[in-house]
């Protein structure tokens, strides 16, 4: 217990903490709550990707999955106006299956992972500068400029289409 250092106990933390929550989703009652508890269960997860040093992926994250997406999800629960007593109960049966459904997914997912405990990774020298914001502007706007401006070209289009399409015709 002695020999760990500060990232694993915080990498155990945040394991935990990522795991809980994601129970939490799985079994809260309420849809808003879970998708509040799915919002910790992403912060935790932009935790993990701090302390492999990727801090650009960890805001990504954050304002992708925890910020964007998350907001729709709840807009969306809240206009379905989700009642109880409108829902349809599942069958014993069908609860049966689900769970032997789950049992066989993590039977085939503990067969895979099976021999990955002795995989021998190495860190690289270099590896405190693998997630900088710097090192990716470098590659992307180097190695990859003509792809980038391509997708950026694409999305301009798209952007200009959507307008196109969302206008009120103005009848004259």
């Amino acid at each position: 217990m002695l020999g760990y250092t500060i990232t694993q106990w915080l990498f155990g933390i945040l394991s935990f903490l990522a795991i809980m929550f994601a129970l939490m989703v799985v079994f809260s009652r309420s849809p808003v709550n879970s998708v509040l508890y799915l919002v910790l269960t992403f912060f935790c997860i932009a935790g993990h990707y701090l302390l492999m040093n990727a801090q650009f992926l960890a805001v990504v994250h954050i304002a992708v999955y925890a910020g964007a997406i998350m907001v729709l999800f709840l807009f969306v629960i809240m206009l379905m106006n989700l009642n109880q007593d409108n829902e349809p109960q599942k069958t014993a049966l069908s609860k049966a299956i689900a769970a032997l459904i789950g049992g066989m997914l993590l039977f085939v997912m503990v067969g895979a992972l099976k021999g990955t405990e002795n995989l021998n990774l190495q860190p690289q020298s270099n590896a405190t500068e693998i997630g900088l914001v710097k090192n990716l502007g470098r590659v992307l706007f180097s190695e990859y400029l003509f792809p980038f401006e391509i997708v950026s070209v694409l999305l301009l289009a798209a952007l200009v289409g959507a307008i196109m399409l969302g206008k009120k015709e103005v009848k004259s």
